[in-house]
């Protein structure tokens, strides 16, 4: 099923399936393998037993997990760049790429949809929010945006105000039924503020931490998309100083100035308004964006810094990152869909309904006595799995691009 949804004739036509790379940014294909490798990790983190930096914060704070979504959304910010560019080089016109654009979020947003309700499909509670979703809607504002004005000038100020507007929206815009945020409710309560509110009005029923007796919030909600949005912007900024004429010593010193403005401004406002992966705050946007800045500062300085004096990454070392990057949209879907079409597979295990994941599941606790160590395993071999339909991909030098 989920190589069916990922290779159809429609789909692989709209998100651009070509017979041979085009010139890519490594250390950029590099960050994308890296954090969907993660990603896959993470959703797939071996169940409670698993290291606390393996799951998200409960509510306020920041673990490493909660660092994964940003970081791809920030490469989607900077890849719009180069890939705006690299099309605007071959003659496409902008109602060409803009055509190509919203084509492209429809189809991505269709395939959020299949993640979400795979493998029943139960419409009464099925979630229309979701990762991909997100990202769908953020690549489509942005790109557009793009499309109709490429200064940075206009990225900047747009960035600054969806922060601030978030910010205010989120602490004086008082909750139907509840009152003032920091007076008549806690601020940043978990049921209790504007953005859950809304998704109770537009999606009852259909979120993602809900029951029939208890619908409450969504970490992909309407209202948080729009901080979401300044994180993709980031990331678009980052594209524009990397397309501009400086030496690659340089662009790399600007990413690395970047993460420390970002980490120094997101940790002193999180002081006020906490840091909040599931509302998406903006003192997470920008401490999640330092982040990520710092890491692809990093393998920027490794791969075109480095490389370029022949000390760069080994390719066995880079290999599976690389090959990640390249297809992350096709990697997640398979992640994603793989579960639940392995849940159709029944056997019994010590006298126990079984799976092939729950039987790797027990096998590797059974071998492995600490129990957190056993999770990582088990996260690390599923991820391995979701590798070979990938690394099949890659071979055949067929790349799924959104």
């Amino acid at each position: 099923m989920a190589n069916t949804a990922l290779a159809s004739a429609s789909g692989a036509a709209a998100l651009g399936v070509v017979s041979t790379p085009s010139r890519r940014l490594i250390s950029l294909d590099l960050l994308r393998g890296l954090t969907i490798a993660f990603m896959i990790m993470v959703n797939n983190n071996g169940g409670s037993h698993a290291w606390a930096q393996m799951h998200h914060a409960a509510w306020n704070g920041f673990t490493a997990t909660d660092l994964v979504f940003p970081t791809f959304l920030f490469v989607v910010g900077v890849s719009i760049v180069f890939a705006t560019e690299a099309r605007f080089a071959r003659g496409e016109t902008r109602a060409q790429l803009a055509a190509h654009t919203v084509r492209r979020a429809v189809i991505l947003f269709a395939f959020g949809i299949i993640v979400n309700g795979f493998p029943y499909f139960h419409l009464d509670h099925l979630r229309f929010y979701g990762v991909l979703q997100r990202i769908a809607i953020c690549y489509l504002l942005v790109e557009l945006f793009y499309l109709w004005d490429r200064r940075v000038s206009t990225k900047t100020a747009t960035l600054v105000i969806a922060l601030l507007g978030y910010w205010i929206l989120v602490r004086w815009v008082p909750v139907p039924g509840a009152g003032m945020p920091g007076r008549d409710v806690a601020f940043l309560d978990r049921d209790q503020n504007i953005v859950a509110w809304l998704d109770r009005q537009l999606m009852p029923g259909h979120l993602y931490e809900d029951s029939p007796a208890h619908d409450t919030r969504d970490p992909e909600g309407l209202l948080s998309d729009i901080p979401a949005l300044g994180t993709t912007l980031i990331g678009l900024l980052a594209g524009l100083w990397l397309r501009g004429a400086k030496t690659v010593r340089a662009k790399a010193a600007g990413l690395a100035g970047g993460a420390v403005a970002c980490l120094a401004l997101g940790y002193i406002w999180s002081i006020w308004f906490p840091l909040n992966k599931k509302m998406w705050t903006s003192s997470y946007v920008l401490v999640a964006a330092g982040w990520s800045l710092l890491l692809f500062a990093f393998l920027y300085w490794v791969v075109e810094v480095r490389a370029g004096a022949k000390q760069g990454l080994g390719k066995r070392a880079a290999w599976p990152w690389l090959v990640f990057g390249s297809n992350a949209i096709a990697a997640y879907m398979v992640s994603e869909l793989l579960p639940g079409a392995l849940d159709f597979i029944k056997f019994h295990s010590h006298g126990r309904p079984s799976n092939p994941l729950w039987y790797l599941h027990e096998q590797l606790a059974a071998l492995i006595p600490d129990p957190g160590w056993a999770a990582f395993a088990y996260s690390v071999s599923f991820t391995a799995i979701c590798f070979v339909p990938v690394w099949f991909l890659y071979r055949k030098k067929i790349f799924l691009k959104v």
